[in-house]
């Protein structure tokens, strides 16, 4: 099934929105990682000011969030968060050529993100879109992995 989808920037009129749909979307992982993933507990009013946010809409339902933060030398990928029924159907990959596209623009060369090593499908899906592993360190319990990717 081809969806279409809609991409309009994050406004601040939006924290209430984006957290409550980032809160829904990794609650899945809480039971993985024994603790709630870090964009579960942002500040989206402060981020909202300070980062850079492309949503993604089908129909007139938010459907995806990108979250990212600009560095001198790399385009930081905060939160990437894809609608639960909608996962698997290429939005990821859309909001992540997005980040690739705005890294370019930017004259970046480098997408960089890390994610918990226990959720397992996010590293593939890292992997799986052209991102290496850079290295692996202990966090609150667990491990995150770090991802970058030369655009």
């Amino acid at each position: 099934m081809t969806h279409r989808f809609t991409f309009r920037p994050g406004l601040p009129v939006d924290a209430s929105l984006i957290r409550a749909f980032v809160r829904a979307i990794f609650a899945k992982w809480v039971p993985v990682m024994g603790r709630e993933p870090l964009p579960m507990t942002a500040d989206y009013d402060l981020a909202l000011q300070a980062h850079g946010f492309d949503l993604a809409y089908l129909d007139d339902e938010l459907a995806g969030v990108l979250e990212t933060v600009t560095q001198a030398d790399h385009l930081w990928v905060e939160t990437v968060a894809v609608r639960s029924d909608l996962q698997g159907h290429g939005l990821g990959q859309i909001l992540m050529s997005r980040a690739a596209d705005e890294a370019r623009n930017k004259g970046l060369a480098e997408l960089r993100l890390l994610t918990n090593a226990a959720l397992t499908s996010n590293l593939q899906f890292y992997a799986a879109n052209g991102f290496v592993q850079d290295k692996t360190e202990p966090f609150r319990g667990g491990f995150v992995v770090w991802f970058s990717k030369k655009v």
